[in-house]
Formats: C-alpha cells, sequence, structure tokens
C-alpha cells in the first residue's frame, strides 16, 4: 500500500520538475507562434521608419516583484508619450536586495491584450536572465516602438514586468554561486 504511494509521489514530483524544467522552452514557442512577448523582431524595427506624426501614446511602465522576491526594479520614468513608429529608449534600475549572487528574469506583458502585438521591443533585459552580484544596483535600456498599425482607439499601453527569483534554476544550470534568499 505504501509503496504504491511512494511510487506515485515519485512520479508526480519528476513530472513537476520536467514541467518546470521546460516551462521556459515552451513559453519561447508560444511567444513565437503568438508573436506576444518574444524576442526582438529586428526586421520589424528596420520596418518602422515611418512616424505616425498625427498621434500620441501614452506608454506607462509597471514593475511586480512578489513578496519574498530579493530585487527592487523601478523604471526611472513612470510613462512616457510617444508617436507610433518613432523608436524610444527608457531606462530601468535593478538592485539585488540580498547578500548573495542572485539571478533575474523578467517577464514582460501589455495591456490592453489587443494592443501587445503593436508593442516592439528591439532591446530589453527581459530577453535574458540578469545575474546579479550581492547588493548590485544596475540599470538596463529598453528601446521599443509602437507600431503604426496600432488601431486609433487605443491611445494607452501599459507594459508591465512580472520580476522572479530564479538562481535556483540558475544554480542547477551553470553552478552560479547563490543561497536561498530569507526576506
Amino acid at each position: 500500500m505504501h509503496a504504491a504511494l511512494v511510487k506515485k509521489l515519485i512520479i508526480a514530483v519528476v513530472g513537476m520538475f520536467a514541467f518546470a524544467f521546460a516551462l521556459v522552452p515552451l513559453y519561447d514557442v508560444f511567444c513565437e507562434v503568438t508573436g506576444l512577448n518574444g524576442k526582438p523582431d529586428m526586421e520589424a524595427a528596420q520596418a518602422s521608419s515611418l512616424v505616425d506624426e498625427s498621434r500620441m501614446v501614452d506608454v506607462s511602465f509597471i514593475t511586480q516583484t512578489k513578496q519574498g522576491v530579493p530585487f527592487s526594479v523601478k523604471a526611472k520614468q513612470f510613462s512616457v508619450a510617444v508617436k507610433p513608429g518613432e523608436m524610444s529608449e527608457l531606462v530601468f534600475v535593478a538592485k539585488n536586495l540580498s547578500e548573495y549572487q542572485r539571478v533575474m528574469q523578467a517577464i514582460p506583458s501589455v495591456s490592453p491584450g489587443k494592443a501587445a502585438k503593436y508593442l516592439h521591443k528591439v532591446a530589453c533585459f527581459c530577453f535574458d536572465r540578469q545575474p546579479f552580484e550581492p547588493n548590485q544596483e544596475v540599470e538596463f535600456k529598453l528601446v521599443f516602438y509602437v507600431d503604426t498599425e496600432l488601431p486609433q482607439d487605443v491611445q494607452e499601453l501599459t507594459l508591465s514586468y512580472a520580476i522572479f527569483d530564479i538562481s535556483d534554476v540558475a544554480l542547477a544550470r551553470d553552478d552560479a554561486k547563490t543561497e536561498p534568499y530569507k526576506g
């Protein structure tokens, strides 16, 4: 009786580990298929030479860090007004609040959802995991543009980043020297 339960629990644990390990590649496939929050589209960036001078779009920036995640991430500007098709640049300040080396990953999302495919990130700290030394503060540039095809009824966009501590995953992959955050 106990052997069957132990076997099921071991299978469940192995399955959860496999799912967690496969989550990043699955997310990349999802982004590629849907065109949402994926890697930079350099062809689209070059095609963005047309600027719509007739309107402005407000783009706001929000970061969300769950309790216990040892990072502080903030945009230097809460929002910017941009012309569709015009390349824009913004600086984010990120700090490791722990006494240990940590690895951060930012996952972006855009709202309203129907506008997500019109906000193109050319350079973003969210494209890669970001290693930090203890108490290190780093500035990251975000380079983006809003597509000229953005529907006329959309005048405001919000780019939100969920901040995750992926130090344990990084440790499993490449022996990063990290310790659990005790905050």
